[in-house]
């Protein structure tokens, strides 16, 4: 419990009203929040077909990647990286939300509808490092295309 107190008070530290926030993961019946990203973060958005192996290739490399969201169809999935990164981030099909953009965030310590965590945040600020990140892209991409040519 105290990983997701720690985890709840470094996300909602980047809400305008950080209390606000938490009134909304527990009250919320959808059990979660919007807050701003290019604060303390800034997310990639990449399909989830390129997404789990990615995934799965940090995971390998890395004793802890950063945080990881998913939709609930699993379509899309969100890796939290430095701010700033959206603004320089020239990868095709990879959608990004940076300063100016909101995210739906579920609390850390709980499941919620439409998005959960894979990789849940400790509460650290341990962000996924994005140059890591384009490589494990491009090694799953390459998985992937391996898989479809025999």
């Amino acid at each position: 419990m105290a990983g997701a107190k720690t985890a709840v008070d470094w996300l909602a530290s980047v809400a305008p009203d950080s209390e606000a926030c938490r009134w909304e993961w527990e009250r919320n019946p959808l059990g979660v929040a919007l807050l701003p990203a290019g604060r303390a973060w800034d997310v990639l958005i990449l399909p989830g077909t390129l997404g789990y192996p990615t995934l799965d290739v940090l995971t390998r490399i890395l004793d802890r990647p950063g945080p990881v969201l998913v939709d609930f169809g699993d379509d899309r999935m969100g890796f939290f990286v430095a701010p700033g990164t959206a603004a320089r981030w020239l990868g095709t099909g990879i959608r990004t939300a940076g300063a100016g953009a909101w995210i739906v965030v579920p609390h850390p310590g709980r499941s919620a509808r439409g998005v959960r965590w894979l990789v849940a945040p400790d509460g650290s600020g341990t962000l996924t490092d994005a140059a890591l990140l384009e490589l494990a892209m491009h090694e799953a991409a390459a998985g992937l295309a391996a898989g479809e040519d025999g």
